[in-house]
C-alpha cells in the first residue's frame, strides 16, 4: 500500500506513477477536471457523494482520461472525502492542466 504524499502542488511524478492531490466536487452536472486551487486539483463528477460512489465514478474517469485501465489508479487517502489523493501508473495521456505544466 503506497503512503500518502506531501506535496506543495497538485501533482508531482514518482517514476512513472502520477500523484494528484483532488478537491473533488460531486453532484456535478458533467464530469470535468478544472483548475488547480492551491495545492490540489479540482474535479467535478457526476455522482452522488454516497458510500465512495463519486469517488469510484472519478476513478472510471480519469481511467478513460489518463488512458490507463481502473487498475492503474489508486485512491491513496480520501474515497469518502472531498480531498483526496490518488496515484495514476503510467498515464499514457495527460489533461491539459497538467499538460501546460510539463513544459
Amino acid at each position: 500500500m503506497s503512503n500518502r504524499v506531501k506535496m506543495n502542488t497538485f501533482y508531482c511524478w514518482d517514476g512513472d506513477v502520477l500523484i494528484l492531490n483532488i478537491l473533488g466536487s460531486p453532484n456535478a452536472k458533467t464530469n470535468k477536471i478544472g483548475k488547480p486551487k492551491g495545492n490540489q486539483l479540482k474535479v467535478n463528477v457526476a455522482a452522488v457523494p454516497r458510500g465512495g460512489k463519486a469517488t469510484d465514478h472519478m476513478v472510471k474517469f480519469f481511467a478513460k482520461e489518463f488512458g490507463v485501465k481502473i487498475a492503474d489508479i489508486e485512491v491513496v487517502f480520501g474515497r469518502m472525502n472531498v480531498n483526496k489523493q490518488v496515484r495514476i501508473k503510467a498515464p499514457q495521456s495527460l489533461p491539459s492542466v497538467i499538460a501546460r505544466h510539463e513544459q
